[in-house]
């Protein structure tokens, strides 16, 4: 045994030999494997309450959602509004009562006034503000509180202009007669 193990050990180590040189190989690269995305956990569903008033030729749309209690008119926030007059008839259904003040801190209401005057719009975005407000809270004390103070908060006012006739500077006006 140890003769054959002294004659392994005294052959010589041959150096190796360099491989004959082949032309490289394309392989072609492996196609990544596609991963599924993770799907997201759906949100829940944010409730958001659109409604519209109208009053004379304006028409203004409310939009109501949770939030912090902030009011914006045509993106605007409605502490910049002016004349006074104007930003107190937009702010009435929220100073009704201290129940819709309370409901107003936990909203955030978005309305957009389109046509009419000045004051129109304002009635208007008065009117859509109470109604998405008693929409939103879906109880109907507010509804009740906002009939006893001022029923025109709920129910738009269906009055409009009514148009002009001939014979007439307005509507109902007549041209002055004149003799001569």
């Amino acid at each position: 045994m140890m003769a054959e193990e002294k004659s392994e050990q005294a052959q010589p180590v041959q150096p190796a030999q360099p491989a004959p040189q082949q032309p490289a190989q394309v392989v072609p690269a492996a196609k990544k494997q596609r991963v599924p995305r993770q799907k997201k956990p759906a949100k829940k569903p944010e409730k958001v309450i659109v409604l519209k008033s109208k009053r004379k030729e304006a028409v203004a749309r409310a939009s109501v959602k949770a939030g912090n209690g902030t009011i914006r008119i045509n993106r605007m926030n409605v502490n910049t509004i002016e004349p006074r007059e104007f930003k107190s008839a937009i702010l009435e259904p929220i100073n009704v009562s201290s129940i819709t003040r309370e409901l107003a801190s936990r909203l955030s209401i978005n309305v957009n006034v389109m046509g009419g005057g000045a004051s129109a719009q304002a009635q208007a975005a008065r009117g859509a503000i109470a109604k998405a407000m008693v929409a939103f809270a879906d109880t109907d004390s507010i509804r009740k509180e906002y009939l006893r103070y001022d029923r025109f908060m709920l129910v738009d006012d269906t009055r409009r202009v009514e148009p002009k006739k001939f014979k007439g500077p307005k509507a109902r006006a007549r041209f002055q007669k004149s003799y001569r």
